[in-house]
């Protein structure tokens, strides 16, 4: 029998090709116990990108500042709600026009206003909230509570062999660093991810790709968001 799996940071709202990648696989096994990432065009642990008349714009959870090499399951959130109802306020000023604003608005004031401490906590509850939208339901298994060993192509390989994973669907930008031999000592095949992004109604202007899954949602809604990321 075939297990295919998915492993990835928790990343906060993520993009289509996130959630495409989830729907073709049984297991997502959530990497936090690696060190989180900050400054850099790898961070989007934290934020993802919206779009604003103005343009694109950053949505940022704000975050108390760790020490260098801090692993992703213990980066803590700021404790205070002022940022949160800034994001909200972004939020509800940019899509308050879309079709669908009452539709997924309310679940994200849900989201904001919980009381999460960790930044892994709040991300995967906002990656529930889309897979929940777009009817994705696979099992999931975080790093830091399994034996992790070893970085890169071997500590991923590990991580699949104990999973009992016979197939791991990465996504194309990790072709650059890819080696196949840890996968084929742990009997594991690799398939590449094949998305092609989808083209749906916008608001503010010509229509923009790889922005988080909540402008599709904002803008076409549950039930016809499900039909064009199936058709990727």
């Amino acid at each position: 029998m075939t297990r295919t799996a998915v492993i990835h940071q928790p990343d906060f709202l993520p993009w289509l090709g996130f959630f495409h990648r989830l729907l073709k696989a049984d297991l997502y096994i959530v990497l936090d116990h690696v060190q989180f990432v900050s400054g850099t065009s790898r961070s989007w642990m934290h934020r993802d990108r919206i779009k604003t008349p103005a343009g694109l714009r950053w949505l940022s959870l704000s975050l108390q500042k760790a020490p260098l090499g801090t692993p992703i399951r213990d980066i803590r959130l700021v404790p205070d709600h002022a940022w949160r109802e800034k994001n909200l306020n972004i939020l509800r000023e940019n899509y308050r026009k879309a079709p669908y604003f009452d539709c997924l608005f309310p679940q994200l004031e849900r989201l904001y206003r919980s009381d999460h401490a960790r930044l892994v906590d709040m991300t995967l509850d906002a990656i529930d909230l889309i897979c929940a939208a777009f009817d994705i339901r696979i099992e999931r298994a975080l790093s830091s509570e399994m034996s992790p060993t070893g970085a890169s192509n071997e500590m991923l390989a590990g991580l699949l062999r104990q999973a009992g994973a016979t197939h791991y669907l990465s996504g194309l930008g990790a072709r650059e660093y890819f080696d196949s031999a840890p996968f084929d000592r742990a009997g594991v095949e690799v398939l590449w991810q094949e998305f092609n992004h989808p083209v749906y109604p916008q608001l503010h202007g010509p229509f923009v790709p790889m922005l988080s899954a909540v402008d599709m949602l904002f803008n076409c809604g549950a039930e016809r968001s499900r039909e064009l990321l199936r058709s990727s």
